[in-house]
C-alpha cells in the first residue's frame, strides 16, 4: 500500500476489526469530548468496536491524519472504510443514517440484532 510504516501499522488497525475507532483515551475512558461522544454514539447503538488511543502513540497520532487526509481525532472506520470524526457520527447517529449506515454494512447493533 505505502512504503511508510505508520500507514502500514494504521492498515493493520483498520483492517484488525469490523468497526475501529481511532481514539484520544480508551472506550471506557475518553481522554476528550469529541471521542466521548463518539463512543456514546457506538455505546447507545450497541455496536462493538476496537478503540485505538492515539494518545499511546504518537506516530499513529500524527499518522492518522495523513493517512486520511483528515485534520482531528477521533476517526471512525466500519469495514476498512473511513467514515468520519466526532461531527459527522453524531449527525449521523441522530438522524438515523448511522444505524442504516451499519446494517448496509453488515454490522450488528443492538438496534438490528435478532
Amino acid at each position: 500500500m505505502s512504503d511508510n510504516p505508520v500507514f502500514e501499522r494504521i492498515q493493520e488497525e483498520v483492517d484488525s476489526a469490523d468497526v475501529v475507532l481511532f481514539m484520544k483515551g480508551s472506550p471506557v475512558f475518553p481522554q476528550c469530548g469529541f471521542s466521548a461522544a463518539t463512543v456514546q454514539a457506538l455505546t447507545l447503538m450497541g455496536v462493538k468496536f476496537k478503540g485505538i488511543d492515539v494518545l499511546q502513540d504518537s506516530e499513529i497520532r500524527e499518522g492518522i491524519k495523513e493517512f486520511t487526509n483528515w485534520p482531528t481525532i477521533p476517526q471512525l472506520y466500519v469495514k476498512g472504510e473511513f467514515v468520519g470524526g466526532c461531527d459527522i457520527v453524531r449527525e449521523m447517529y441522530e438522524t438515523g443514517e448511522l444505524g442504516q449506515y451499519f446494517t448496509d454494512k453488515g454490522v450488528e447493533t443492538g438496534q438490528n440484532a435478532a
